[in-house]
């Protein structure tokens, strides 16, 4: 069996409920793996019920394979699915929870600023999606993994037949 060389790369996506964000993802080539959690709160540790008291965010970690996809093909699907301009709100869910976010582990800050700066051409009012370090990251409650697929009518606020295949 011929051995594929894999180029992996991972960033931290919030785009409000992060049930519907995961989905999205994962509808895109390229991406090998998701996993929804809680992202750059005041605290190491939260759950589900706690995250206003902790200020964490519905974060999803991607994990991509860099030769197919690239870190500004995934920004622009986060741009489709989200309204980058409201703050602490995505569809009808609000909160600090819900507000929207890019964070990284590597060296892509000048990469996803430059992509902001180029967006916000676009929009009259301010982006309001957070560029940020990942400071911490709490793996959310085994029953958010794979939501949609578990409950495949669960409430989602992105339009899932847009994904970007």
């Amino acid at each position: 069996m011929e051995q594929v060389n894999v180029n992996v790369g991972e960033i931290y996506v919030a785009g409000g409920c992060f049930w519907g964000v995961e989905t999205y993802f994962q509808l895109m080539e390229g991406i090998l793996e998701t996993e929804v959690g809680y992202a750059n709160g005041k605290t190491k540790t939260t759950e589900y019920y706690e995250l206003k008291n902790t200020g964490h965010s519905e974060t999803v970690h991607l994990k991509y394979d860099k030769n197919r996809l690239s870190l500004r093909r995934i920004m622009e699907a986060l741009f489709r699915i989200i309204d980058p301009t409201s703050l602490n709100r995505q569809g009808e869910d609000a909160g600090i929870q819900y507000r929207t976010g890019i964070y990284f582990v590597g060296e892509e800050e000048d990469e996803i600023k430059a992509f902001i700066s180029e967006r916000q051409k676009d929009y009259t009012k301010k982006i309001a999606v957070e560029v940020q370090p990942l400071k911490n990251f709490v793996r959310a409650e085994e029953y958010h993994q794979n939501y949609l697929k578990k409950n495949p009518n669960g409430y989602c606020h992105i339009d899932l037949n847009n994904s970007s295949k």
